[in-house]
């Protein structure tokens, strides 16, 4: 349910967060929401359970009903910056934007400034109104690609269902290690790493995720993917081609050393050298329209960094097959 001037939700408890605090169930049907802003809901009264109010610690049981209605607030005190944004489409509800690689998307410990975050506030300056700056997914800083950001409320609000109704489509170009033969979907839950804090993992009490891949191109040792997102867990693509043991190229954290299969050429050696991010980049964003119900589609081609990478892959097979000769 949306409101033009209230922030509202509505969430019976599944089985996995029963018997969980109230704040940690909300952090986690809510995750637009800071922890801070909902156990300040949950204080003043603005989240309750059942239609009751309740502490923070507080416990919720199996089918408890959670509901919000808040007033929206100023939410950020982060600085606007001018910084380009490459914006693919704009109207008074929508901001959606092809984000480089190397942008951060929302300011943290260690990048307060020159985020994506910081130049919204510059281009639209009413999204100081929103949750999160109004943005409600995310693209790592060195993933590229397209994404969306709220510029009001109903559209905040609509943004955030269809995430969470998986009715938002998002698909993504991939350069993988190794001769994938055929598609497949990896649904294996995402977790916080056990023991390296910086990195997710395939763990049994993770939250469900789920990736569906298919060939696009396929090269003498690696192929370039196309992924569609069921969940958007944090590093999800990444994590779960690392999962069944084809990595992205590039990637620094589940990458594993550099391999190179026997016959790389010189060149193909320096081409995957120099290539020091993930492989990855978000192509294309479907979503309906918060308030006209249409159905829109947008689409970014890949930036130049992968193309060469590609290019590189393509000659690769191509002097095998003249040696072959």
């Amino acid at each position: 349910m949306s409101s033009e001037n209230r922030i509202t939700a509505s969430f019976v408890v599944p089985p996995e967060l029963s018997d969980r605090r109230l704040d940690q169930a909300a952090a986690e049907l809510m995750p637009e929401h800071s922890r801070s802003r909902l156990q300040n809901w949950i204080k003043s009264g603005a989240l309750t359970v059942n239609g009751q109010t309740r502490k923070p610690r507080d416990k919720v049981m199996l089918d408890d009903h959670i509901e919000l209605d808040a007033e929206p607030e100023v939410q950020v005190s982060w600085e606007a910056e001018d910084i380009t944004l490459d914006i693919v489409y704009e109207d008074e509800h929508l901001l959606v934007i092809n984000k480089p690689a190397g942008l951060v998307v929302h300011p943290a410990a260690g990048h307060a400034a020159g985020t994506l975050v910081n130049a919204l506030l510059n281009y639209a300056p009413e999204v100081e109104n929103l949750p999160r700056a109004g943005i409600v997914h995310r693209l790592d800083k060195d993933t590229s690609g397209i994404m969306v950001a709220a510029r009001s409320l109903v559209a905040h609000t609509s943004l955030v269902d269809q995430l969470q109704t998986r009715t938002m489509g998002r698909e993504y170009d991939a350069v993988v290690v190794g001769a994938l033969t055929g598609g497949a979907t990896v649904d294996a839950p995402i977790g916080r790493h056990p023991r390296e804090r910086k990195k997710m993992a395939v763990v049994a009490s993770g939250k469900p995720a789920v990736t569906h891949y298919r060939l696009a191109e396929r090269f003498a040792a690696h192929t370039h993917v196309r992924c569609k997102l069921e969940s958007g867990r944090t590093h999800q693509i990444r994590v779960h081609m690392a999962h069944v043991k084809h990595p992205l190229v590039g990637d620094p954290l589940y990458g594993g050393r550099l391999r190179l299969p026997k016959g790389t050429t010189e060149e193909l050696r320096e081409a995957l050298a120099a290539f020091n991010r993930q492989a990855l980049h978000a192509r294309q964003l479907t979503l309906e329209h918060p308030e006209t119900g249409e159905i829109l589609s947008w689409e970014v081609p890949m930036p130049e960094d992968m193309q060469v990478l590609l290019k590189a892959l393509r000659k690769h097979v191509e002097d095998l097959a003249n040696d072959a000769y």
